[in-house]
């Protein structure tokens, strides 16, 4: 089976169109099976189509004192939004990252989210419904991931809110360092490093700042911000069935985005100590942070890797860092931006001082995070 490299399809049809060794039309007695032409999948779904809707349909009825749908239904907000007195944190992208991007929707976050398909951006209509229903008249902060699909819809949804009188600011995520060399920071991937984005937007618009004022303390937070990650295996989009791409057992990929997009480099599995320190050197070396620096550490798991396994990777993270001098001021470890089964793990350091410290440390509550 071919590995999917640079170039190659990551559309669903076009990923089967591709792969020649897939069958198709057969019948195999699974109803997945069937649905998917004889392609199997180890998933608790029902029709790949209806993937999104029965997903969202199964958390609003899980959490309905917390979250609800909008005027669009790909577009769910704070149930009590919007928040009077408050500045609105707007985001969105795709489906398959749980708790990105929904999740984070709640008291201290985000205040509402437009949910794509698996890995497509929602539309900018989507995104003007959420914009519509959390503003509450101090404006909308959009923060999302630096992805084309998404730049072109976000951009076009200010537009359109700015033409109904909403004012909107915007702070993209691109801390993946494996995706663009320094000096092209613009150009880099948005991946789990975001999380942090989200909890100091949502801290300081509940401290009841301003528009501006909440989005120059994300811009600073993004600034110090960097993120790489390795993976493990492939996940399987469901409207595609196939793996998205192919990764031997005993491989991994440094550097792999949270789509499957090529890493940096690809080789023999090596130890949680060696994946570690070439994280950890990729990310300092990058801003640099400097010795005598405080940083909060996300350690994340993508959505196959046990905890235990992402704690023996923190342990040598935070032992690492502190042979550069460098103190952990707070650490989250856990799936905080996933890609659907996909195996492996990715390492955000977010340079804090004593305003980004506070607003880290401010309570959160949504149906995926609680931080007290």
């Amino acid at each position: 089976m071919p590995t999917r490299r640079a170039g190659e399809p990551t559309d669903p049809q076009a990923i089967i169109d591709a792969r020649p060794d897939i069958p198709t039309g057969e019948q195999t007695g699974s109803t997945v099976g069937h649905r998917m032409q004889g392609r199997m999948m180890q998933k608790i779904i029902n029709d790949p189509a209806c993937f999104v809707e029965e997903m969202l349909e199964g958390i609003l009825l899980a959490h309905p004192s917390a979250l609800r749908r909008a005027e669009d239904p790909r577009a769910i907000v704070r149930a009590d939004a919007p928040v009077a007195g408050k500045v609105a944190i707007a985001t969105g992208g795709g489906s398959g990252h749980l708790p990105v991007f929904m999740g984070y929707v709640g008291e201290g976050l985000a205040d509402g989210a437009a949910v794509g398909n698996v890995f497509a951006s929602p539309s900018a209509y989507q995104m003007l419904a959420v914009a519509e229903a959390v503003n509450a008249k101090r404006g909308v902060c959009f923060v999302y991931g630096n992805y084309g699909g998404d730049v072109m819809n976000f951009d076009l949804a200010a537009e359109l809110a700015s033409s109904e009188g909403i004012e909107v600011a915007t702070v993209r995520c691109a801390d993946d360092v494996a995706s663009a060399p320094r000096g092209d920071e613009h150009r880099r991937r948005g991946v789990a490093g975001i999380f942090f984005l989200y909890k100091v937007a949502g801290a300081r618009a509940a401290e009841g700042a301003s528009l501006q004022e909440v989005r120059l303390s994300t811009e600073a937070a993004a600034a110090g911000l960097r993120s790489m990650g390795v993976a493990l295996s492939a996940c399987t989009v469901p409207a595609a069935g196939v793996p998205t791409f192919e990764l031997p057992i005993g491989q991994m990929e440094i550097g792999m985005g949270i789509h499957g997009e090529p890493g940096v480099r690809r080789g023999g599995l090596q130890t949680a100590d060696q994946i570690a320190d070439e994280l950890v050197d990729a990310v300092v070396a990058d801003l640099p942070y400097q010795r005598g620096d405080e940083v909060g550490v996300l350690v994340n798991g993508l959505g196959a890797t046990p905890k235990e396994e992402l704690y023996i990777f923190y342990r040598r993270v935070h032992r690492r860092l502190e042979e550069r001098g460098i103190a952990v001021y707070r650490a989250w470890v856990g799936e905080y931006a996933t890609s659907l089964e996909m195996a492996g793990a990715s390492l955000s350091v977010l340079r804090v001082d004593a305003e980004l410290k506070r607003l880290l440390d401010a309570p959160a509550s949504s149906p995926f995070f609680t931080q007290r």
